[in-house]
């Protein structure tokens, strides 16, 4: 029901109440009929039912099937080897198992506590209320408030459930968190005859806002889970989390590696088979265990436990960036967004009220400075700028505190921007109140729509006034200009109409000031009549600084800016082209006018909006394909927050429903930091690209090996074991190395990675099999020639070979860098970690041949022995050709796509 657009009878006799409140009898009816005022939760996920999610991944899950394939495969070389130890054949299944285990242990992050967003969004209900019961004040539970209780409204409560006002004074109610709506709204009675968004239905109050001016009375209409809060809530649990694009693209690159490892084995196994004697178990054994041997060399161990790595390391960097990563996954998405649905308030703008210029003594002057630092200048000087000023200080609830070295303002943000203005002229709020304190004062209502205060100031009696500029004026009739007094004629009172419009057409709040000398006959009701005016002051939440620079940098990355607020449209019209934020400007209500699907890609900015418009705003841009990052801070952002590909959260001025919402939450509340954690992603995004191609690459020569070792009846049959040991040993550094690869200095000057773009296009495959065809005919020429050489010693062989796919895997590593950069260009030592990570895993690698040596039955079980140096200088020849043909390619010009 619209309760907005009902007249209080009708509601009353909806709920069977009166202004006296419930009967106790009829409350626990309603209290039957309507459930208790909380919110519910739908489900809860356990900590466990992620762990175990984490399993479930596409590359995982083939490794798992490699671990079981393994673990048989061990149990049957086991069975003909009767002497030997049943571990020692399961080597290769608990290395799989180990990886898939700590892969596991890594990825499970936080997002349980994205569940938790119920949970606290019942925190911003209140404990207790006051209501009417029988015509009595009763204190009661929260959660016992049923629809027809009448609540008593008193200044700084929280509301504890959707009511309609049936009375109120000088009512004003916080609603930045529901609504958007940077100022508190002050709240009325009239009853409105047309749909209206939250914000302004002025005659309700709503669950979870705070009144901060104020009192009055109002019935019960919406508890639980139908109030505005609890829609929220209901949309939040009803949003569905999806994979980030990375997790898209790794799950099809994991099930096509699974497709073609099958292929592959079933046909190397075929192949094996009728090339010998079918009828020999032993043989057919041996065949089937070179088939999984190739499994295992197709499959990149490495690469979910190297991904989470580099996702993990990604994390670490952007906190130094100000933006905290709740999901690890969204690392990577920030790298792929195409359009920032950004809230106004907070984030593109201070979320403070600053006087941003004054008009007095017939002068309009700009005062620079933004925010609650009292820093700034006054573009000029007049006699009676003073006199001004101190009216705004004077006539003022609110003061400027210090804590931290960050300034804010206790009290109304509108007082607050006329103490700060005030302080930047060196007028102090404590001291002018001891020098001029208040005698007696008129408050603000919602009918004069005027304060005034009394003071004594050089022993006579003033009244300072200010409030809206065209009822203010209409009680003046004088005016001061350059410390003379005047009669306010009509051409001079058009002038500062005119004034107060062109200050009002740029989105400034504006308000008029005025005095008056009171004699001892002076009534308190004549106080505001017959007043001399001074000026106005025009107040805006100004953009952040560096705001405008960071949208100038998005547009060069190709990135769409939208503002999405519920303030009014001409603020943010006004602060949209200030920031260069292009499209034209809608109100929330057009939406359902309007076809979204096609006028979506022309708006730049949504005002006045509902939280149920915002998840139609990002639904219609995820429709056309983009990826999209959405920010907030308020309660009413969060079901957006949760629909976007990327969930931007507030951590200073955000609610703890937004930030359990999100996947990322910004420190410093600022736009700028957004922008610089596109950059950051795009880079990580880059850096996965790398070790996946230098992952693959190497793992298809592997298989080449593998399959073409059999293919020409070469003697070099690398075992399981050997593959591994490359593979998640020696590999994992180097590719784990390459995620803190420095990022490309024209990262910010690509357009967005499409979404359906794979992870390896045309260009990388080719690369990759180049790599596997020149690793293939060095491993199994250094075999030949070490067989001959050492006159038929197969293990001898066998090293030397083993050694030589995996230094040609040291340094195809440099190749992964760059596809079309010079890798002298690049700097070999221009990625400290990823050198140091080379040298460590040819040591270890040294470290493994040298234990051969001292331990000769550990040597002949692994099927590998020493090496000379000679040995390692021939290797190293051969190894060092994946980098010089791929230098001399570079070198001629090749281009790859996207590379």
């Amino acid at each position: 029901m619209d309760y907005y657009k009902k007249d209080i009878k009708e509601i009353y006799k909806e709920f069977s109440t009166s202004k006296e409140g419930l009967s106790a009898k009829k409350a626990q009816e309603n209290f039957e009929k309507y459930g208790p005022n909380e919110l519910k939760q739908k489900k809860k996920i356990s900590p466990w039912k992620i762990f175990f999610g984490q399993f479930t991944d596409p590359m995982v899950v083939v490794l798992i099937i490699a671990a079981i394939i393994s673990v048989i495969i061990g149990y049957i070389e086991y069975t003909h080897n009767p002497g030997s130890s049943l571990l020692s054949h399961q080597f290769e299944a608990i290395l799989i198992i180990v990886i898939i285990v700590v892969n596991a242990i890594i990825g499970f992050k936080q997002e349980y506590s994205a569940e938790k967003a119920i949970e606290a969004l019942k925190k911003l209900a209140s404990l207790k209320s006051v209501v009417l019961r029988d015509g009595k004040k009763v204190k009661i539970d929260s959660k016992d408030i049923v629809p027809g209780d009448i609540l008593v409204l008193e200044e700084g409560e929280k509301i504890p459930a959707d009511s309609r006002i049936i009375s109120l004074v000088n009512l004003k109610c916080e609603e930045a968190a529901l609504t958007g709506e940077s100022l508190p709204v002050e709240k009325e009675l009239k009853i409105y005859n047309k749909d209206l968004g939250v914000g302004d239905r002025k005659n309700m109050i709503f669950s979870g806002t705070i009144i901060t001016q104020g009192k009055g009375l109002a019935v019960v209409v919406k508890t639980g889970m139908l109030t505005e809060i609890g829609k929220i809530a209901d949309m939040i649990q009803s949003t569905e989390d999806g994979e980030t694009p990375l997790q898209k693209k790794l799950a099809v690159l994991g099930k096509k590696l699974g497709l073609i490892t099958l292929g592959i084995c079933i046909a190397v196994f075929i192949l094996g088979v009728f090339k010998g004697n079918i009828q020999d178990i032993d043989y057919v054994l041996n065949v089937f265990l070179r088939a999984v041997s190739l499994a295992v060399a197709a499959i990149p161990e490495g690469l979910p436990i190297v991904v989470t790595i580099a996702l993990s390391l990604g994390v670490g960097r952007m906190i130094k960036r100000n933006a905290l990563i709740r999901n690890l996954p969204s690392v990577e998405t920030l790298g792929s967004t195409t359009v920032i649905c950004s809230d106004k308030t907070g984030t593109l703008t201070h979320n403070q009220m600053t006087v941003k210029k004054v008009y007095v003594d017939g002068k309009t002057i700009d005062v620079n400075g933004a925010g609650y630092e009292p820093e700034g200048t006054f573009s000029d000087e007049t006699k009676d700028m003073g006199l001004l000023l101190r009216i705004g200080l004077l006539n003022n609830d609110s003061k400027l505190v210090i804590e931290k070295k960050k300034y804010s303002v206790i009290g109304d943000p509108t007082e607050g921007a006329l103490v700060v203005s005030a302080a930047k002229k060196g007028l102090d709020k404590e001291e002018i109140d001891k020098k001029y304190p208040r005698l007696d004062e008129l408050p603000f209502d919602s009918t004069r729509k005027m304060m005034t205060t009394i003071h004594n100031i050089s022993s006579k009696k003033y009244g300072y006034t200010k409030g809206a500029p065209d009822i203010l004026l209409k009680n003046c009739d004088r005016i001061i200009i350059d410390g003379k007094v005047k009669k306010l004629d009509s051409k001079t009172r058009k002038q500062v109409m005119d004034k107060n419009l062109e200050l009002s057409s740029e989105a400034l709040r504006v308000l008029g000031f005025a005095y008056k000398e009171l004699t001892a006959k002076t009534k308190k009701s004549d106080y505001e009549e017959n007043m001399i005016f001074v000026g106005l002051q025009g107040m805006i939440d100004p953009p952040r600084s560096e705001v405008k620079d960071a949208i100038a940098k998005r547009k060069s990355a190709s990135i769409k800016v939208i503002m999405i607020t519920g303030d009014y449209i001409g603020t943010a019209k006004a602060i949209a082209t200030e920031l260069g934020i292009e499209g034209k400007a809608i109100l929330g209500e057009e939406l359902k006018n309007i076809d979204l699907a096609k006028e979506v890609e022309n708006i730049g900015v949504y005002a006045r909006v509902n939280p149920e418009d915002k998840m139609l705003i990002v639904e219609a841009l995820q429709n056309k394909g983009h990826v999209v990052a959405m920010t907030g801070d308020g309660v009413n952002d969060a079901p957006a927050l949760k629909k976007a590909d990327m969930g931007i959260s507030m951590g200073i001025t955000g609610t703890d429903v937004a930030k359990e919402a999100s996947d990322m939450i910004l420190t410093d509340d600022n736009f700028a930091s957004i922008v610089n954690a596109v950059e950051e992603g795009r880079g990580i995004f880059d850096n996965i690209m790398k070790f996946i191609l230098y992952l693959l690459s190497s793992n298809i020569g592997e298989v080449f090996v593998v399959f073409f070792g059999m293919i020409f009846n070469s003697g070099f049959a690398i075992s399981a074991f050997q593959l591994l040991w490359i593979n998640v040993v020696t590999d994992g550094l180097p590719a784990t190395a390459l995620s803190v690869d420095p990022i490309d200095d024209d990262v910010m000057t690509r357009k967005p990675r499409k979404m359906k773009s794979g992870v390896l296009n045309r260009f990388k495959m080719w690369f990759m099999v180049s790599i596997g065809v020149i690793m293939m005919i060095g491993v199994l020429g250094i075999y030949e020639y070490s067989f001959k050489a050492s006159a038929g010693n197969q293990v001898y062989a066998t090293t030397m070979a083993f050694t030589t796919l995996m230094m040609f895997q040291m340094f195809n590593v440099f190749n992964c860098r760059s596809l079309v950069k010079s890798t002298f260009k690049v700097g070999i030592f221009s990625n400290m970690h990823l050198v140091k990570a080379v040298i460590f895993s040819i040591t270890t690698h040294v470290g493994l041949l040298f234990v051969t040596k001292i331990f000769p039955a550990f040597g002949e079980s692994i099927g590998i022995t020493i090496l000379s140096l000679m040995d390692w200088l021939i290797v190293s020849a051969v190894a060092s050709t994946v980098v010089i043909v791929w230098e001399i390619l570079k070198g001629v010009g090749i281009k790859g796509h996207n590379a």
